[in-house]
């Protein structure tokens, strides 16, 4: 059986080394290409990419890959299982010096959201690791993630993928739902503090990617907290791929998340 935990804190020892080899903003933010997924790519993200794959391949697994620069790359036989990675989610933090972005690693059994069976999120600002595994629960630094809740009446509701056109066409809309807005950086560590009640609601205002949030979906999830994908609903049976996108909100009750996909129109 493969050790999916540990084979992922070492890649998140392999990208903190990436960091430090790119350690100033000019270094990271170099563009080397354009990924699969449409965007530039930058040296950050080629070198967290490299590291991370290079680390999952000498571990001489069979599996297929999605991620956010190479794209899809297929197994070598049938019945592998689907890594789905996110080098550095919250690039441009990553790339000016904000502390707060991440690696997400996710695994899967098949084709789809609702088939991912691990799921990794370490925050290279504050240290906390994130972790799921479908049906056993969600853990943050290896402590069952069994505390507060977030509530129904949002108080703190977190906004990603904020472009400062998509904030102010929504933010009127949500007044009524939400008393204060947090715009941090981070989609799938935005999911993360969702999950451990220090954010009552999550929306991302521009489509994302399967890449975006494989891993923290599955923390939410295992919370019983409520996640859906308003424009490409359900999320569960959503494709591991690069090719659909759909905005993102995730709440306390499903309840919730509908009234926050009506906010967004």
């Amino acid at each position: 059986m493969i050790d999916w935990l540990s084979l992922c804190r070492a890649a998140r020892d392999d990208v903190r080394a990436s960091l430090e080899r790119l350690s100033t903003r000019a270094e990271r933010e170099a563009v080397v290409g354009a990924g699969e997924g449409g965007d530039e790519t930058t040296a950050i993200d080629a070198e967290a990419e490299r590291a991370v794959v290079e680390r999952l391949d000498a571990a001489g697994i069979d599996f297929a890959l999605v991620s956010e620069e190479l794209g899809f790359r297929p197994a070598r036989g049938k019945g592998a299982c689907t890594v789905v990675l996110d080098p550095i989610d919250g690039s441009i933090n990553a790339k000016r010096g904000i502390p707060y972005f991440a690696l997400s690693i996710a695994v899967a059994d098949g084709p789809t959201l609702g088939d991912v069976v691990f799921g990794y999120v370490y925050d290279f600002g504050s240290g906390e690791e994130w972790t799921a595994s479908r049906g056993q629960g969600a853990r943050l630094n290896g402590a069952s993630l069994d505390g507060t809740f977030p509530r129904e009446r949002i108080e703190l509701l977190a906004l990603e993928a904020t472009k400062t056109h998509l904030v102010a066409r929504h933010a009127p809309r949500l007044v009524p739902l939400a008393e204060r807005l947090r715009i941090m950086g981070s989609l799938a560590l935005s999911l993360c503090h969702l999950a451990a009640g220090r954010v009552d609601a999550v929306c991302s205002l521009r489509s994302a990617r399967s890449v975006d949030i494989a891993a923290a979906q599955l923390v939410v999830r295992e919370r019983g907290l409520a996640i859906e994908l308003p424009d490409r609903a359900p999320l569960v049976a959503a494709p591991l791929d690069l090719g659909q996108r759909s905005r993102v909100v995730a709440a306390a009750t499903p309840e919730l998340c509908a009234r926050l996909a009506a906010a967004l129109g």
